[in-house]
Parts: structure tokens; sequence; C-alpha cells
């Protein structure tokens, strides 16, 4: 099992190495904000990395919900409070473009 203490974070709560990232590490960040990732959570954190390799930034959430498959409502079920960002963090990327 991993553990977020070998891991660096920056105050927003944001992977400082995002190399160090896994899926291991992704579900520890998961629990940490209180999701357990199913499915349909990885579906979106495997988009949101390939989108973020492909453009070198965090998807936003509308590139989100339309290249992912899943509505606005949806991604708010998934990850509350702030869906774009938690899939940043939870997916080892720096915070989205357009978040404040």
């Amino acid at each position: 099992m991993t553990t977020l203490e070998n891991i660096t974070l920056n105050d927003d709560g944001y992977m400082t190495e995002p190399a160090q990232w896994t899926e291991e590490l992704a579900t520890a960040l998961a629990e940490k904000e209180g999701i357990t990732l199913t499915d349909t959570h990885w579906t979106i954190i495997n988009f949101s990395r390939e989108q973020a390799a492909d453009s070198g930034a965090a998807p936003t959430l509308r590139q989100i919900t339309k290249g992912a498959g899943v509505t606005t409502k949806d991604l708010f079920k998934l990850f509350p409070k702030g869906p774009a960002k938690k899939v940043a963090k939870i997916s080892g990327l720096g915070k989205p473009e357009g978040c404040v």
C-alpha cells in the first residue's frame, strides 16, 4: 500500500513531482479527499493524464466532461466540491488553468 509520506505536496495539495505518480498513489490521494475510486473515476483520471501529457496542463472542467464523456452533474457527484481541482490532484497534475 502506498502512503503519502514519500511525496511532497504544495500548499494547495498538488504533487510537486508528478513523475512520482502511480495508480496506488492516486488511490491514497483520493482517500485523502474522501473518495473511493470506481471505474468511472479511473476513466476520468486516465483521460486527464493523457490530456495533460498532450497539452502540458491539467484539463479544465469542460475539457473533462467533453473528453471523458461524463456530465457536469456526474463529475460533481464523483469529485465533490471542485471536481477539476480534485481530478488534477488525484491524477498527479498541477492546478487546472482557470481555477481560482
